[in-house]
Formats: C-alpha cells, sequence, structure tokens
C-alpha cells in the first residue's frame, strides 16, 4: 500500500489524481465481494467525489493546495463531523442531532486537504478490543478471509479499510489498545499517543483518564504526519535512530503468558532480528506491570468505572438498545463508591512513578500487540469465551493507557503468516522518541520479514 508522502508526491506531479484517487477507494468500499458494508457505517460517496474534483481544478490551474489535498481518509465513528450524527456504532444514539460543527480533529484533517470517506464501523461505544457490533455488522480481518476472523477493536472497520486500501489512513481512539489491536490484527501500523497530547472535543468519549486518540495507516511516518496534524503542528519527517542507540526492554511479568504458537515465533523471530541488527533488548522481570489487574479487579476497574458513569442515564431509559455484551460489561461498575474509584486513581498514580523509576534506563518496553493472533468470528458464541477472548486481547496494549504513555504497534509477520503484532510501549510524553524509535525498527523489520 502508498504511504501518504507517496500519494502526495503523486498527486502533486500529476500522476494521479484526486478523482481517481477517490475513485478507486470508493470501488473497494462498493465491491461486493469485499468488506465495505461492514467495515463503513456510511460512505460519503457523492461529497468526497465532488471535493476531489475540485481539487484537481485548482491544483490544475497552478492553485496552493495543502500538502494532502485529494488523499482519502476515513474517520471511526465517534467523531463529530457537522452536519452528521454521531452514533458511536450504537443504535441509540442514531436519532440524536446531528453534530454542529467538526471536532477540532476532524477540522485539522479537512484543513490539511484530506478528504473524508466516510464513517467506520466500531465496537459500540469502543468498548471492546475484538471488534465485534451485531447491529451494523462487523468486517473480517485480511488474514485468512474464508474463515472470517475478527478485526480487533474497537477502531474494527478503520483497519480493514486502510488494510483494504478502501482509505489511505483512518482516525481512531484508543482506550486500552483500540487502534493497536486492530492494526494487529489487520497487518498495518496502529498508534497511541500520550493522551493528553490530541483534543478530545467533540469525541464521545469511553473512559476521560485512558481515552487517546490516535492513527491507523501503512507505515510509522503516516502515522508520525496524521499525528502531528491532529494536533495541530505542521507534520516533519521523522529523523531515524541508529539502531544501536535503541534500548529496549522485554519484560518478563505478565505481557508473555498465553502466547499462542504462531505469535510466540513471530515475535521472538522479530526480536531476535531486532538484536542482532544492533538494537540492545534487555531481557527482565518488570513485576509492577503484575499491579495492574489487582489495582482494576473492583467493578472492572477504571475504565469500567468512568464508562459507567457516563452511561448511566442512558442504560437508565435505553438498556434494551445496547448491545448486551457491552452493556453487561458497562454494568460491573454499578456498585462501586466514589471512595473505590478514588482508591483506584490514587494507585494508578503511584504505580506510574514506579514504572518510570524502573524504566528509566530504557527507551521504550517492546512486547507482543496481542497473544494470539485473529480468532474466528465463531469462537464467540458465548459469553464467557466472549469475556475470556476480550480480557486477553486487551492485556498487553492496556498497559500503555494504564501507564498513560505513548505506543505503536508494527506489523512483524510474514507477507504470506497470520498478522502479529510487535508493540513498542515509549515513555510518557515521549512521542517523538518514540515515532524516531519505531521508524528504525520498521525498516529494519521490513529488511527480515519473509
Amino acid at each position: 500500500m502508498r504511504t501518504l508522502e507517496q500519494l502526495a508526491q503523486a498527486l502533486t506531479g500529476g500522476a494521479l489524481s484526486a478523482r481517481q484517487l477517490i475513485d478507486e477507494a470508493l470501488d473497494r468500499i462498493a465491491d461486493p465481494n469485499g468488506e465495505g458494508s461492514r467495515a463503513f457505517m456510511s460512505v460519503a460517496a457523492q461529497s468526497a467525489r465532488a471535493q476531489a474534483e475540485e481539487i484537481d481544478r485548482k491544483r490544475a490551474a497552478g492553485a496552493a493546495l495543502p500538502e494532502f489535498a485529494g488523499i482519502p481518509i476515513a474517520i471511526k465513528d465517534l467523531f463529530d463531523v457537522a452536519g452528521e450524527v454521531t452514533r458511536a456504532g450504537s443504535r441509540i444514539l442514531a436519532e440524536q442531532p446531528s453534530a454542529l460543527r467538526d471536532a477540532p480533529t476532524i477540522a485539522r484533517l479537512r484543513a490539511a486537504g484530506f478528504i473524508f470517506i466516510g464513517r467506520n464501523t466500531m465496537t459500540e461505544f469502543a468498548f471492546s478490543g475484538l471488534g465485534l457490533n451485531p447491529h451494523y455488522g462487523t468486517p473480517a480481518s485480511p488474514f485468512d478471509r474464508a474463515t472470517r476472523r475478527i478485526p480487533g477493536g474497537s477502531t474494527s472497520g478503520g483497519a480493514v479499510a486502510v488494510a483494504d486500501g478502501m482509505a489511505a489512513a483512518s482516525l481512531g481512539t484508543d482506550t486500552g489498545g483500540s487502534c493497536r489491536i486492530p492494526a494487529a490484527f489487520c497487518g498495518i501500523v496502529g498508534f497511541k499517543p500520550t493522551a493528553h497530547r490530541v483534543p478530545r472535543d467533540g469525541v464521545t468519549p469511553l473512559a476521560h483518564s485512558l481515552d487517546s486518540i490516535g492513527p491507523l495507516a501503512n507505515s510509522v511516518a503516516c502515522c508520525a504526519t496524521l499525528d502531528a496534524i491532529v494536533r495541530g503542528v505542521t507534520p516533519r519527517s521523522v529523523t531515524p535512530v541508529p539502531l544501536s542507540d535503541i534500548r529496549l526492554l522485554l519484560p518478563s511479568s505478565l505481557v508473555l503468558n498465553d502466547l499462542d504458537e504462531h505469535v510466540t515465533k513471530t515475535f521472538e523471530r522479530g526480536v531476535d532480528d531486532l538484536s542482532r541488527a544492533g538494537v540492545s533488548i534487555s531481557h527482565r522481570a518488570l513485576p509492577e506491570l503484575l499491579r495492574i489487574p489487582e489495582i482494576n479487579s473492583r467493578g472492572g476497574g477504571i475504565a469500567t468505572a468512568e464508562a459507567y458513569a457516563w452511561h448511566r442515564p442512558l442504560l437508565e431509559r435505553f438498556r434494551d438498545g445496547y448491545d448486551p455484551r457491552v452493556a453487561n460489561r458497562i454494568l460491573k461498575a454499578v456498585d462501586l463508591t466514589y471512595r473505590d474509584v478514588r482508591e483506584m486513581h490514587d494507585a494508578r498514580a503511584e504505580l506510574i512513578d514506579a514504572v518510570e523509576l524502573a524504566t528509566s534506563d530504557v527507551d521504550a518496553i517492546v512486547l507482543p500487540t496481542t497473544p494470539i493472533i485473529p480468532p474466528p468470528m465463531a469462537a464467540f458464541e458465548h459469553d464467557a469465551d466472549y469475556a475470556r477472548l476480550n480480557a486477553l486481547v486487551l492485556r498487553n496494549p492496556s498497559l500503555a493507557n494504564f501507564l498513560d504513555r505513548c505506543a505503536i504497534s508494527l506489523p512483524v509477520h510474514g507477507t504470506s503468516e497470520a498478522p502479529v503484532g510487535l508493540m513498542l510501549i515509549g515513555r510518557r510524553g515521549g512521542d517523538e522518541r518514540l515515532f524516531a524509535i519505531a521508524q528504525s525498527i520498521e525498516t529494519a523489520l521490513n529488511r527480515t520479514r519473509r
């Protein structure tokens, strides 16, 4: 797949028109044999074509245009777009009034020239790492389409749209892995920033202490570009770090438990390749991580407590309209007290400081994004299996949100293999350094991926 830089150069140089690019994306979405009808809640075909034609006219006339004018981007159904209803993947918000204005992140992408191709399907209210949506359908991971495997969530449609060429990139949210899990399951790159970097105004919340906004795209550089734009700064080229200057920690605590055979083999191969290329990788316990499940053991933890606080009035009125699995998970927090929640937040703050100290000698933590490859959708017929697999898939990526760190998932599998993500969790606020490290590691992994 082409990167944002490659597409921008092709458009500027005349090798490609915006209308051609939009038509390619729309054709893939409309393909009756594809996943477009399940990857998108709505498709803005008419307006996208009109915008593309206007951009082509201006470009032909020599007008100055934004760098990414004419490139199609998809957005998760959590973001407000003026004139559109933000359903958050739910039925109960479908009759809400349309948004009066764009969310700041959407306005910034629009100003950069991107064309919104449509709103992506997602887990209802973003509250699952699996990507299943009983209301609007679930797109399948690109891997083993005949089996129909889950795409990962909650930014499920966004990941499938990018992987299948229905959009050049997508904008998602990440509360416990919702950008990185689908990126790993669909073989692309997904980024979660340190939460405060990107404004969350005009975005339906899940858990305000953990929510962050991040991109899914075809390369580290694409994610870095989009991250800069939604932050409101001018994108700059990522300067790679010499591999010999990179220091990673592979913890033995928690993150390597219950890996399936393919993830184990593929992740170990990737780590070995990086080590041979000169990356310093230390292997030691990081027992502080074991505190996170303990802290979150009451009432579903911080995410569930904050989700319940927001959803309580909706659940009182529209309980039967929810995906039952999402509603039941939110309702785990019904008996939590203010003191319970305060104690969890205090424990989290202490743990953040403890992990900062314990990892002060490394640039990032390296670990598998998910312990398993995407399971078949048929594996989720029973609620017990849903709960078990959802918790397993969320376990590793949610560490970054709890620790308020930036993180990125890179594909580490071979071209004909089941998808596996290698995740880097950077330091709190160390997003720029993480992009530089990830750029170098992506290049090294691409040389060795078979």
